[in-house]
C-alpha cells in the first residue's frame, strides 16, 4: 500500500522548494512543525512575491488604489 503512495508523495514535494534542501549527511528535509510555521508551496511564493511588487499596501484602511487592491 505504501508503494502506491511514494510516486503521489514525491510529485507533491515538488511544489514546495524548501523540501530540496538535503540536510547534514546528506538527508532530505522532512518538515512536521506546521503548527509553528508551514511551508509555502512554489505557487504561494510566486503570488507573495507578485503582490509584494506591485500591490503591497495597508488592507482595509488605505484610501487609495494600491489599498484596495491589497484588500
Amino acid at each position: 500500500m505504501m508503494e502506491g503512495l511514494l510516486p503521489e508523495l514525491e510529485v507533491i514535494r515538488k511544489d514546495f522548494p524548501i523540501l530540496e534542501r538535503q540536510l547534514a549527511g546528506g538527508f532530505p528535509l522532512v518538515y512536521l512543525d506546521s503548527a509553528n510555521t508551514s511551508q509555502k508551496p512554489q505557487v504561494v511564493i510566486d503570488t507573495m512575491v507578485d503582490h509584494l511588487e506591485h500591490h503591497n499596501a495597508n488592507i482595509s484602511r488605505a484610501m487609495h488604489q494600491l489599498g484596495s487592491e491589497s484588500t
